[in-house]
């Protein structure tokens, strides 16, 4: 009798963390983060059966956000379900969570803080995060409903920088299956059923109803929105930092001076791309300069009228004087 391969959910999680780590060197450290919840276990499990095959070291790295009571023990538990299967290194990381931003925003930057610092410290390869198809929906949506435009539509990549997705295509039901067929018993985070946060009301209000009134299908189709919106976005940041090249004039001492001429040329959307760069080159936060801004130093190109300054975060000015658009942290003279 021939033999019997492992579960087809298995295989699939199986076969996404092989395609993401094929490029990786032999003998490098791929690490994993894990919650406990039947994403990330599946992960796990699939990168401490995959890696050592591919000539890989493999370790997971785990997140006490302190934020629940038995949170130490759950990341206790998690590191012996790690050990067991036999990944190494493998930490517990405790944070102390913030404030600013909310509780969701707070929590993912002490996180991926942590998970960065880990990943320096074992000078690690790479490090991969469990999100779904699901996760990727519920993104799209999220960021359609705040109006922010095609890069956020374009949702979550499946690599930025050192961080891997290897799950993005496939379906959350595939992650909880592997974990049933490998015996592996996922921690159900009770904040994840908590009407209070945004993301929980997508999930378990909105696209069950958008699934229930246009049929089936709608994460799936989500996710390919994200896909060929980020190729779209992608174009257009390349097309932005040549364009960016042909326009500047000067950069000195994050002193952005561009060819207002030059600029006129451009598409609106690629145009205000190259504005943003350079405002954020000029030293404006990226994360408190939003589309209004940009577009405020976009009339200053394609409706002149004489206008004075236009403030940016960060203390920086954006002038037109003489064909020239200036943008700078100090006053412009």
């Amino acid at each position: 009798m021939a033999p019997v391969g492992p579960h087809p959910a298995v295989a699939d999680v199986r076969r996404a963390v092989r395609e993401a780590l094929a490029d990786l060197p032999k003998g490098a450290l791929a690490l994993t983060a894990c919650s406990g919840g039947a994403d990330s276990l599946a992960l796990a499990a699939a990168l401490a059966f995959a890696a050592p095959r591919m000539g890989l070291r493999a370790g997971l790295l785990t997140v006490d956000h302190q934020l629940q009571p038995g949170s130490a023990e759950r990341a206790r538990t998690v590191a012996g379900i790690a050990h067991r299967l036999g990944l190494d290194p493998v930490e517990v990381l405790t944070v102390t969570v913030g404030t600013e931003g909310g509780p969701e925003a707070a929590a993912r930057e002490a996180r991926y803080a942590a998970l960065t610092e880990a990943a320096d410290r074992l000078q690690a390869a790479t490090v991969l995060l469990g999100h779904t198809r699901d996760d990727q929906a519920e993104t799209v949506l999220l960021g359609l409903a705040r109006g922010s435009g095609p890069r956020s539509l374009s949702g979550m990549a499946a690599v930025t920088g050192r961080y891997r997705r290897p799950l993005l295509a496939l379906p959350r039901v595939t992650t909880v299956a592997a974990c049933r067929a490998q015996d592996l018993a996922p921690w159900d985070d009770p904040h994840n059923d908590d009407p209070r946060y945004t993301r929980v009301r997508v999930r378990k209000r909105i696209l069950p109803l958008l699934e229930d009134e246009l049929g089936p299908g709608v994460a799936e189709a989500l996710a390919r929105t994200a896909r060929m919106a980020r190729e779209d976005s992608d174009a257009l940041d390349q097309w932005a930092e040549s364009a960016f090249q042909n326009c500047a004039l000067s950069d000195i001492d994050r002193r952005i001076t561009l060819a207002v001429p030059e600029l006129e040329k451009l598409p609106d959307a690629v145009r205000r791309r190259v504005l943003r760069r350079a405002a954020i080159a000029a030293g404006a936060p990226s994360g408190a300069l939003s589309a209004t801004h940009v577009l405020a130093v976009d009339r200053l190109v394609t409706r002149w009228r004489g206008q004075k300054s236009v403030d940016l975060p960060g203390g920086l000015s954006a002038t037109r004087r003489y064909g020239t658009l200036i943008l700078a942290i100090s006053p412009i003279a």
